[in-house]
C-alpha cells in the first residue's frame, strides 16, 4: 500500500470515527433527557426555613408550561454551580416570584422582572453577583447541589413545574 493510500485511509478513518461518536453522543443526550424528565411526580416539599409556608407536602408536577431546569451544573464546587432554566413555549414567561428549591431547603425566589421568551433560559449561580438578563445570583457562600438531588422550580401560586435530578 502507498504512501498516499495510507494517508486517505487514516483520514477517511478518522472522519468516520468522528461522525459515528458524534451520532451516538447526540442520539444519547436527546434519548438520555427525554426519559429523565418524567411527566408526573410526587415529592416532598420542605420548608424554606425563613418561616415561609411551603408548597403542599405533597405537589404533582405541571405540565402545562413548557419550563424546564435544563441542567445543573458544576454540583458541590460553589464558585462553578448555575441551574440553568429553559422556556420552551411559546410568548413569554414572566418568572417573578417563582422558586428554585433543592431538598435540603434552600431556596432562590425570582427577582421581578426576568422573563423568558421562547427557548430562553436564564442561569441561576449560587455565588454573589450582579444581576443581568441572563444571569442572576442565589448569593449562597457554600455550594447547594449534591450529586443525587432533586432541583425543583416553583411557580408563584406554590405549583411544581419542573423538577431535575442532579448527575
Amino acid at each position: 500500500m502507498g504512501r498516499r493510500k495510507l494517508i486517505q485511509y487514516l483520514l477517511l478513518n478518522v472522519f468516520v470515527s468522528a461522525s459515528v461518536t458524534g451520532g451516538i453522543l447526540f442520539w444519547y443526550d436527546r434519548n438520555y433527557r427525554a426519559v429523565t424528565q418524567p411527566v408526573a411526580l410526587q415529592v416532598q416539599a420542605t420548608s424554606t426555613g425563613g418561616g415561609d409556608s411551603a408548597p403542599a407536602a405533597n405537589a404533582e408536577l405541571q405540565a402545562d408550561i413548557p419550563v424546564k431546569i435544563s441542567s445543573v451544573v458544576g454540583a458541590g464546587a460553589a464558585s462553578s454551580e448555575i441551574a440553568i432554566i429553559k422556556f420552551e413555549g411559546e410568548g413569554q414567561l414572566d418568572l417573578t416570584a417563582w422558586q428554585l428549591k433543592d431538598e435540603d431547603g434552600n431556596t432562590f425566589a425570582f427577582p421581578g422582572g426576568v422573563i423568558l421568551y421562547p427557548n430562553g433560559a436564564v442561569q441561576v449561580h449560587t455565588i454573589a453577583g450582579s444581576d443581568t438578563v441572563i444571569d442572576l445570583y442565589w448569593g449562597i457562600g457554600e455550594a447547594v447541589w449534591d450529586s443525587g438531588e432533586e432541583a425543583r422550580l416553583f411557580d408563584s401560586q406554590g405549583n411544581l413545574r419542573a423538577v431535575y435530578r442532579v448527575p
